[in-house]
């Protein structure tokens, strides 16, 4: 509760401060609730209970504004909080018009995504979700780097289609669910039985809304033009954050509440996921504009995490984990070093650029750091959780896993593609001078790569603080897959 209190009243007081405070009162909120975030980890016991609980009706009896933290969603606050800090710090580089409403949209953002995994109401779950799109959406419109409003639309159509359906399925839930007053519970939802048909029609419901947020295919057409048209914050913030929305919410909430049917809807998103690996992989390879390869490897990473969570298997969520974590720090900071190069040359086209580590070589190590991650390499963040992901998918099933497989050799080859162009050779364009890091993006790239090495040596604090969460989802599918059968 509190941490939505502070990022909401940062973002009203970043919007009324005078022009020119806005980046440092902005940061302030972010580092501040950084600073609340990493207090209250210093108590908390991962034991798969919910703690921090705050429950009182909200508009009516039967919807609650209720929240609680376990330890998946304390997981998605570090990300969240973290990665806030970073995209903030980066945006500080750069003067924006209306520069109080940028940031305030950015806070306001934070709020809402914290809204939505600590949310332990369905309603509620659904507002924060809504919350969180409009913010994104201004960002985009308003700073578009085109000023295309396309494309924007149809991701404000997109998401919202989704979400309609989404509110749609639980309210049919809450209708069947034990009356004590709070019928949209968390715990009311799950304890539902439905029937196959049922579970089938709320499940697609819940899925569509996910599989848009993720993006799985086929429902990624808004995806590549809009994190390629959009200012670098909301790239970073659609990317880093917004996504794993999708991808705690079929953790957290899709496979708890539809188990009658969890097989079907496994072995769909198992496919797709596969899919989509492969897809965005061999598309990315063919990108010479480095943000839209960086949104089809996107695609492509995010389509093993949410393979590997519809195993239904405590390797499987936990990789997933893992990789969420790993994948916002690594994509964020390939976002800002695009914007560095664009910054700095007027272009992120690969065709012509080059040789920009003869004249940059501390931003050609971080950005290197950065790439590995992103490729999995042992030592780095990106290689635990890709393994355990792709171990739950050999068990579920050989073939899948071993097409699921190529991801280590596909995104070697469009990363280390994109760095070798951008950065390694001689320049293929015009003669252009390519400054060194200067002070200001600095910070954000230390502590990027930072946590890259320090994942890829350390990772098991992800896997103790999420395990017993984890199970405990586990366990809810399948007492009631025991019970129907």
């Amino acid at each position: 509760m509190e941490l939505i209190l502070i990022s909401i009243i940062a973002s009203i007081i970043t919007y009324f401060v005078p022009k020119g405070m806005a980046k440092m009162v902005a940061l302030l909120g972010a580092i501040l609730t950084l600073a609340y975030n990493s207090f209250m980890l210093q108590s908390f016991v991962a034991d798969g209970t919910k703690k921090f609980v705050f429950d009182t009706p909200w508009f009516s009896d039967a919807v609650h504004f209720s929240v609680g933290i376990d330890g998946i969603s304390m997981l998605m606050l570090l990300l969240t909080n973290i990665l806030m800090v970073v995209i903030l710090l980066g945006a500080m580089r750069k003067e924006w018009k209306r520069e109080s409403l940028f940031y305030s949209l950015i806070l306001f953002m934070q709020a809402a995504l914290i809204g939505v995994f600590v949310s332990n109401d369905g309603i509620m779950f659904y507002v924060f979700w809504e919350l969180a799109l409009i913010p994104i959406y201004f960002l985009c419109a308003l700073w578009s780097e085109t000023g295309d409003y396309k494309t924007t639309t149809r991701f404000f159509i997109y998401t919202f289609m989704g979400s309609l359906a989404m509110l749609g399925s639980f309210i049919y839930l809450g209708s069947k669910g034990i009356v004590d007053g709070h019928t949209f519970a968390y715990d009311n939802l799950v304890a539902v039985k439905l029937s196959t048909t049922e579970s089938m029609w709320v499940g697609l419901g819940i899925f569509i809304a996910f599989a848009v947020k993720i993006p799985l295919l086929p429902f990624n057409a808004w995806q590549p033009s809009t994190y390629a048209e959009s200012p670098t914050p909301a790239s970073q913030l659609l990317s880093g954050i917004m996504l794993k929305m999708g991808l705690y919410g079929l953790i957290r909430w899709f496979f708890p509440m539809v188990p009658e049917t969890h097989e079907f809807w496994s072995n769909l998103i198992i496919i797709l996921g596969v899919i989509a690996v492969i897809h965005g992989a061999l598309i990315a390879i063919r990108q010479n504009g480095m943000k839209r390869l960086t949104a089809f490897a996107s695609l492509s990473h995010v389509g093993l995490i949410a393979a590997g969570i519809a195993t239904i298997t405590i390797v499987g969520l936990q990789g997933a984990l893992v990789q969420m974590f790993a994948h916002g720090i690594n994509v964020v900071g390939i976002f800002l070093c695009i914007d560095i190069i664009q910054r700095r040359t007027q272009t992120r086209d690969l065709t012509q650029l080059g040789g920009i580590a003869k004249q940059a070589p501390y931003f050609a190590a971080l950005f290197l750091i950065l790439v590995l991650g992103t490729m999995a390499v042992p030592f780095t963040n990106g290689f635990p959780g890709e393994i355990l992901l792709l171990k739950s998918i050999f068990g579920y099933h050989t073939i899948l896993g071993v097409i699921a497989g190529l991801t280590v050799i596909l995104c070697a080859v469009y990363m280390l593609r994109m760095y070798q162009k951008g950065m390694l050779g001689k320049p293929n364009g015009e003669t252009f001078h390519f400054p060194d890091l200067q002070k200001s993006e600095w910070p954000a790239l230390i502590l990027l790569s930072a946590m890259v090495i320090g994942m890829g040596v350390y990772p098991q604090w992800i896997v103790e603080l999420t395990e017993a969460s984890s199970e405990n989802i586990l366990k809810i599918i399948k007492e009631t897959v025991e019970g129907v059968s």
